[in-house]
């Protein structure tokens, strides 16, 4: 074996080292349909259930099969729905909700979606009766790991195995060049363990560091079990109620306990129809969650008044913003007319509350990019009379209307102080 050859050998078994190596990020590298959905699209879709938006199985041909309008419109929603009619349609369905655009996804990203959405299998039925639940997917993760390690075994036997071809090519052709280096001993072995720490090690750092303080889908156990599916939704109760700071202020407040004996001192059993269920299936008593409340006001519901030996209620803070983020609730309630559930999700279908959105930095700033400014009856936003003029004369695009990103809503100073 010449010197050439060893040399090509010895490339080939360092690039088989490092495919390995790279095979171990695949699903970093590869578009995948399943992890751009589940990142992007799962707080307010699933595959078989019509939720916040319509569901995924069908979609496509739902679209007629028209995979370039779907991507249009993944990407910007409000400006698409003036072009087509079903778009258009679903807008009016899911009224006030407007999906969030996505301008930053690459098409390659877009069409991987679309083919996860096309490759959604009908759901399973029961007696002909549709389940509602969404099949399992194959998870192969456990496969590629295997994999991977298999690969990286053989490249260091095939490394190993060339080293002693080599030093027997050596001795025959009588170059002494001593004994090879032990295994941690080993430049090669020591560049690439290297290289392997500091890229998972960088990935695992980068992916920390972004998913630092979010809290999605949190959702503590609260010291007297509140539902909103009961209060906000089968009786109607109107979120500012209870949170009038929403409308009024920066902070939407929880209510104090008065607000809640307001009610409660005329109702002091749960006659509901429908059972409470906690996340763990257990049943919950809502008349005794009643007699928590009575405890914690002070209240003594036989002789009907207080004791004065009330406490606080220590409730538990779900959506937490960072302390250099300015979120002012009037602003977007009172003035944006937001509606609660574009935040807060499906209230009124929750039991325990969780944090239902992101709230991150790219999450604020695509609804802000995204939703249009109501200037119709809002008395907030008269002093941009010039877009009104603007619209009139023609200089700006009826169709596309004013986003919050065209009055200063992106400014970096709007959020951060």
């Amino acid at each position: 074996m010449n010197y050439n050859h060893r040399r090509k050998l010895h490339k080939a078994n360092f690039l088989l080292l490092l495919i390995a190596t790279l095979f171990f990020g695949k699903e970093s590298f590869a578009q995948d349909g399943k992890a751009l959905i589940k990142t992007n699209c799962y707080a307010c879709h699933n595959d078989y259930k019509k939720s916040t938006g319509p569901a995924f199985f069908g979609a496509y041909d739902r679209w007629g099969g028209n995979e370039a309008n779907l991507k249009a419109w993944i990407k910007n929603p409000a400006s698409y729905a003036d072009k087509d009619p079903y778009a258009k349609q679903l807008l009016t369905d899911f009224a006030p909700t407007v999906m969030t655009g996505f301008p930053n996804l690459s098409d390659a990203e877009l069409s991987a979606i679309v083919k996860y959405i096309k490759e959604i299998p009908p759901p399973p039925t029961d007696s002909g009766k549709v389940t509602g639940e969404p099949v399992k997917q194959q998870d192969n993760t456990l496969l590629f790991g295997v994999l991977t390690l298999i690969l990286a075994v053989i490249s260091l036997i095939l490394l190993q195995i060339n080293t002693n071809l080599r030093k027997l090519s050596d001795d025959k052709e009588g170059v002494y060049r001593g004994e090879p280096p032990p295994f941690y001993r080993n430049k090669t072995y020591i560049a690439t363990a290297i290289i392997i720490l500091f890229l998972v090690g960088g990935y695992l750092t980068v992916e920390g560091a972004i998913g630092l303080g979010r809290n999605k889908d949190y959702q503590p156990e609260q010291p007297i079990y509140y539902s909103h599916k009961i209060h906000a939704g089968v009786n109607q109760i109107n979120c500012l109620y209870c949170h009038g700071g929403a409308q009024e202020g920066k902070h939407a407040n929880i209510p104090s306990v008065n607000v809640c004996m307001n009610c409660h001192m005329q109702i002091s059993e749960y006659t509901g129809k429908d059972k409470i269920y906690r996340e763990d299936g257990s049943e919950v008593n809502g008349t005794a969650e009643i007699q928590k409340l009575y405890k914690y006001a002070g209240w003594d519901a036989a002789t009907r008044k207080y004791t004065g030996g009330g406490t606080p209620i220590e409730w538990i803070k779900i959506h937490n913003l960072p302390d250099h983020v300015y979120f002012n609730h009037s602003q977007h309630i009172k003035a944006g007319n937001v509606q609660c559930q574009t935040c807060h999700g499906e209230i009124t279908k929750m039991d325990e509350v969780k944090q239902f959105a992101e709230l991150s930095m790219g999450w604020c700033v695509n609804c802000h990019r995204e939703t249009q400014v109501q200037f119709k009856e809002n008395g907030f936003y008269s002093i941009y009379e010039k877009f009104h003029n603007d619209l009139k004369s023609g200089k700006l695009d009826s169709t596309k209307g004013i986003t919050v990103e065209k009055i200063g809503g992106t400014e970096c100073q709007k959020c951060h102080y």
